[in-house]
């Protein structure tokens, strides 16, 4: 019999997501570097004022996002320091389920730019490469240049000849924009080098599908999501 042991209760998602908000507001707060332990468990349940399990699952998110690390016996550790400047893009409480959207479109947006590669048509293919140019015209000026990276994810998607790609990413662009905006911004206060990765790893993506590469583009796309992920970081 299922006694629910394995399901969270209704609520717990929210704890979760709070816990995870309030520990990334506790290493900007206490500028803990990379490295530096966290408290344990039992002193995150007490600050929080919420279960161990809450806080067990909120620190397995930060590791999977990269922010934490987790040693056996030892406790958890900082392993990235999330980005001053991600506050004025998106809520801290809303960082959790933003961040999320990475392990989603981990699966989706590589699967699409690997249907892409195999279905595109020659005309989708001009699209795609029209949308590429305006990305590197708007990532090499001042422009924010997210409507320009949203427009090139979503006409990959479309070029699946699978209607549920569009439908399952538009679900998720308020999030994906707020992610989008965020990297560029945080990329243009770095070396000229941040933004040329950047554009180098869509050039990779749109090269893969151009040459009908469906493995390629599959792992050009899931590199350019993991660095995205990572430039949030400092």
């Amino acid at each position: 019999m299922d006694n629910g042991a394995d399901h969270p209760a209704p609520g717990e998602g929210r704890l979760a997501d709070r816990a995870y908000a309030g520990i990334v507001q506790l290493i900007l707060d206490d500028q803990m570097a990379i490295g530096d332990r966290l408290p344990s468990e039992l002193a995150l349940a007490a600050k929080f004022g919420i279960s161990r399990t809450i806080v067990r699952e909120a620190l397995a998110r930060l590791a999977s996002d990269g922010i934490t690390q987790t040693r056996l016996g030892a406790g958890s550790f900082v392993k990235r320091r999330p980005s001053e400047r991600l506050g004025s893009h998106m809520p801290m409480d809303g960082l959790a389920t933003t961040l999320g959207t990475y392990e989603v479109r981990f699966v989706l947006e590589a699967e699409a730019a690997r249907l892409a590669a195999q279905r595109r048509s020659s005309q989708q293919l001009a699209a795609i490469e029209k949308a590429l140019e305006a990305l590197r015209t708007a990532l090499l000026s001042n422009a924010p240049a997210h409507d320009e990276d949203w427009r090139l994810h979503r006409l990959i998607a479309a070029a699946t000849a699978n209607a549920a790609f569009i439908e399952v990413l538009d679900q998720l662009q308020a999030q994906v924009m707020q992610v989008m905006h965020a990297g560029v911004d945080i990329s243009r206060s770095r070396p000229p080098e941040a933004i040329k990765a950047m554009m180098d790893e869509h050039d990779d993506i749109v090269e893969a599908i151009r040459a009908q590469d469906a493995d390629g583009a599959a792992l050009a796309m899931r590199w350019h999501l993991s660095q995205g992920r990572k430039r949030l970081m400092p």
